[in-house]
């Protein structure tokens, strides 16, 4: 063999070896303005022209401010293309959300928060949009007309919504994310956040919002998605030092949502053996759980494979007292409960909302996990788990006989018989059946049996035809009702069921009929009469009440929060 190859092989290795190194010490911007040349170049490439489509379709949502029944401020309004940009303002064509600020999470209504929620995981609303072609993003521009700031996360999905085929692998990667920031601004404004190149072509972008920092309600006006048909090709300096930048996002992926360690089984026999833990074995058993409690489920999960004695303490049920695994909805599948189910015995309260979507979980793995885990279930939330159907509700009713708090908020593809069950659940103290398709039979038999009820949430639930009986039922069987909740309830609710509410429902401290068109100042005045601890009213939208009958209310009753908008 010729001496001059292997002198080439040496060569190709050190500048291989430079080139690593220069990626490691390349500066943030440096690698962010290779990501930009990259994109400049395949937008200008003829053999790969970059595609700028608007959203074909909304797909799923968790809130949304406006009907049902409307295309008002309804999240429908993001397809296709802009309404209102560049306008300022607030327009009922545009997209909105259903809360803002912090003051949902301190009324009243607002549920207790899960502990070991991780730090970064900061979304409270979600919309997801579908587009007409498959490409590889490049750019993701949000068209915000009023309050802007809310959008956190941008996912795109490698499932096409739209292929005659069935699904089989489903992944879902973070194109950007930041931490929630406030924007000193109100005016509208394009969104052009910097989005990491994925390695699968996608026609599925989520958005994932958190308003808690904005004074006002956000408005979306339109999302466009800019990609290549065919993936960029890149050169070997750029895609070396690409790839270094990849690793440290891998890196700090893995460090926020490593659910794919909750699908592996560890072996005790891998474990260290023998006492030798150094101080960790003279500590009470008591104090070494205390201190885990303050772990992430991931890091829980990566502990048990350091020793026998952590894996012990990691594997406890009573680590699992308060379960949430809303953090982990991207990847979180049957394999992943069926993994949990051994340490999950005791869980109490167990938070599955957005989980489970499209094949991620079946109703057979979720059957089999309750089966095992719900006999000590008090609160179960469940909100935009679009995988559950009657059988699941059936399993609930029989598996978690003391659950006190069960929340439905947007399961719109529950079907209005799989309601039926949830009367079994006598216990029931909180109930949210926001956006379901309850229908009134089940809605009287749940309010006949479950006596004990709180918290109450038929927020647009719109095959609830005559309010006049659900208020009669109401005061007749739920009368330690705290907070109730007929938002969009338009026509339905009149004079006559605030006044069944006032006689019957003395504890009420939170009512909100936003919406309303039939009931006047005179029945309100009654309500606060009777009901002395009301601290929220919203009744914002209703027709009879204006400007003069909310200042003589607020004069008459200072200590209640009247919330009212006057545009619609």
């Amino acid at each position: 063999m010729s001496p001059v190859f292997p002198m080439l092989t040496v060569l190709t290795m050190f500048y291989y070896i430079c080139l690593r190194r220069r990626a490691r010490t390349a500066t943030r911007g440096e690698i962010m303005n290779s990501h930009r040349t990259i994109e400049s170049n395949s937008r200008t490439s003829p053999l790969n022209a970059e595609v700028i489509q608007y959203a074909k379709e909304v797909v799923d949502f968790s809130s949304h401010y406006g009907s049902e029944n409307s295309m008002s401020y309804t999240m429908w309004n993001l397809a296709d293309v802009p309404n209102v940009f560049p306008s300022s303002g607030d327009f009922t064509q545009t997209a909105v959300f259903r809360t803002y600020g912090t003051w949902w999470d301190q009324c009243p209504s607002a549920p207790l928060p899960f502990k070991r929620t991780p730090s970064n995981f900061q979304s409270q609303d979600y919309v997801e949009l579908t587009f007409e072609q498959q490409v590889y993003p490049t750019a993701v521009h949000v068209l915000e007309t009023y309050h802007p700031g809310a959008v956190i996360r941008i996912l795109a999905c490698s499932a096409n919504p739209y292929s005659p085929s069935p699904l089989t692998e489903v992944r879902w990667e973070i194109l950007w994310s930041e931490r929630p920031t406030k924007v000193n601004a109100s005016q509208a404004r394009q969104f052009k956040p910097c989005i990491k190149q994925i390695n699968f072509p996608t026609n599925l972008i989520r958005l994932e919002v958190n308003s808690s920092l904005l004074d006002y309600y956000t408005e979306l006006d339109a999302v466009v998605l800019h990609g290549m048909k065919d993936k960029p090709l890149l050169s070997l300096k750029t895609s070396l030092i690409d790839m270094n930048d990849l690793e440290e996002d891998d890196y700090e992926e893995n460090s926020d949502c490593v659910m794919d360690n909750l699908n592996k089984k560890f072996s005790n026999a891998t474990l260290r053996e023998g006492p030798n833990n150094g101080y960790f074995d003279k500590l009470p058993y008591e104090l070494i759980q205390l201190i885990l409690n303050h772990l992430t489920l991931p890091d829980l999960c990566r502990l048990a494979q350091t020793c026998k004695l952590l894996n012990q303490h990691c594997c406890d049920p009573l680590q699992y007292i308060h379960l949430n695994l809303q953090p982990y909805w991207a990847k979180l599948n049957d394999t992943s409960l069926e993994f949990l189910q051994a340490r999950c015995t005791l869980v109490q309260w167990l938070n599955l909302s957005w989980t489970g979507n499209r094949g991620f979980i079946s109703v057979p793995g979720f059957s089999r996990f309750l089966k095992v885990c719900g006999s000590e279930l008090v609160r179960l939330e469940l909100s935009c788990s679009h995988f559950l159907n009657e059988t699941c509700m059936e399993i609930i009713s029989e598996m978690c006989p003391g659950l006190q708090d069960l929340n439905l908020s947007s399961c719109d593809k529950l079907p209005p018989q799989a309601f039926n069950h949830i009367a079994k659940l006598c216990g029931l103290k909180r109930l949210v059946l926001y956006r379901t398709k309850v229908e009134q039979t089940a809605l009287l038999s749940i309010l006949n049996f479950c006596a004990e009820l709180q918290h109450l949430s038929l927020g647009s639930c719109v095959m609830i035809e005559d309010y006049d009986v659900i208020a009669s039922m109401i005061g007749a069987k739920c009368k330690k009702l705290r907070t109730l909740d007929l938002w969009r309830s338009n026509r339905s609710v009149c004079d006559t069921d605030i006044e069944e509410l006032a006689c019957n429902c003395t504890r009420l401290r939170q009512l909100d009929i936003l919406g309303t068109r039939m009931v006047s100042p005179a029945s309100l005045r009654k309500l606060l009469e009777s009901c002395k601890d009301l601290s929220l009213l919203d009744v914002s939208f209703c027709s009879q009440i204006d400007n003069r009958a909310v200042l003589e209310l607020n004069a008459s009753f200072p200590k209640v929060f009247i919330k009212k908008s006057f545009t619609q």
